[in-house]
């Protein structure tokens, strides 16, 4: 088995508030003198228990609850980014859900200034660049979400792209068109998730309408071979995240997970972690053990770790910087 630590990699999916451990809510819920539904660490995990997206974000909302001041978005991204770092993330591109902490009277600039902050001291004591995404919450209005952008104006030094995400089913892509058309009047790059639990009609609405960069998710892609064909053509990036696919009864497991059908056809698709506090594993988990269940090749795993690369955010001389890292690191075997 290659070590997957010793590969340099990008994380292009990964949700801050999804990288909450037990463990963590339980401290800083005492630090801020807030009373949890749970009796114990053992008894929120175990709660963990998904059946589809909606039962997952019923527990995920209520435990970012805990969250209020500055130094709790920054304990909570630098727990993440010190872990990824040891898994061999040397550049990391965070969601974060600002409706989810404004709407409960947390002001913008609290989250934001945490979260920068870990992310200006994670390059600096590891070495790692990361950047900022902000998404809105596709279950809430798109008054809501041009709202939030507007509140982003000011910060749009420290966001680099702005994304969707919460509750698929029912919420297209279309819904949110005005607003993503202002974001990148704005300046903003634009994603989206699409095709997880929703039809690859929501893709081609995500691509056409929203003009996203890279979609993620978008497993369900692979049921429309003219979409897997312009997905191919032009080079549009999966940010894919296999135990949270299984997790969420997206696919029934590993072994029948799409990943390797998506790289035999050309795509562009990495591997990420999605909510890896809830769906058991961070990103390492997720390349170990998709590549068993899936037997992927040694050159499937550096196309997956080049892959992550291109897709991603920074500008073409550091990623020839990191593409240089893989090399580097292969050599050394």
């Amino acid at each position: 088995m290659t070590d997957i630590a010793r590969i340099p990699k990008a994380e292009l999916h990964v949700h801050v508030e999804g990288t909450f451990e037990p463990e963590l809510i339980f401290a800083i819920a005492a630090r801020n003198g807030i009373a949890l539904s749970y009796p114990s660490v053992e008894a929120l995990r175990a709660a963990y228990n998904f059946t589809d997206l909606q039962s997952f974000l019923n527990v995920y909302y209520a435990g970012m609850n805990v969250l209020r001041t500055q130094n709790d978005y920054y304990d909570l991204a630098i727990a993440y980014l010190k872990r990824a770092a040891s898994h061999g993330v040397v550049h990391a591109e965070l969601f974060f859900d600002p409706q989810a902490h404004t709407d409960r009277g947390i002001a913008f600039e609290t989250v934001i200034d945490g979260l920068t902050r870990a992310l200006h001291d994670a390059r600096a004591d590891l070495g790692m660049t990361a950047h900022l995404i902000m998404c809105f919450l596709r279950d809430q209005s798109a008054q809501s979400a041009m709202a939030t952008l507007e509140a982003a104006l000011p910060y749009r030094d420290r966001i680099v792209a702005v994304g969707l995400d919460s509750a698929e089913l029912g919420n297209p892509p279309s819904k949110f068109q005005t607003v993503f058309d202002r974001a990148r009047a704005e300046g903003f790059l634009t994603v989206a998730h699409a095709g997880e639990e929703g039809p690859p009609a929501y893709v081609w609405e995500a691509l056409d309408l929203l003009k996203v960069s890279r979609v993620d998710h978008g497993v369900r892609s692979m049921e429309d071979p003219a979409l897997v064909e312009r997905l191919r053509r032009q080079r549009i990036p999966l940010t894919v995240c296999p135990l949270s696919n299984v997790k969420l009864h997206v696919v029934p497991d590993l072994a029948r997970h799409p990943l390797k059908r998506m790289l035999d056809a050309g795509l562009v698709a990495t591997i990420n972690s999605d909510d890896p506090a809830y769906f058991g594993g961070y990103i390492d988990a997720n390349f170990t053990q998709t590549i068993a269940a899936l037997n992927l090749t040694q050159d499937e795993i550096v196309t997956l770790a080049r892959n992550s690369f291109e897709a991603s955010f920074i500008d073409d001389a550091l990623k020839q910087r990191y593409l240089a890292q893989i090399d580097d690191a292969l050599a050394v075997r």
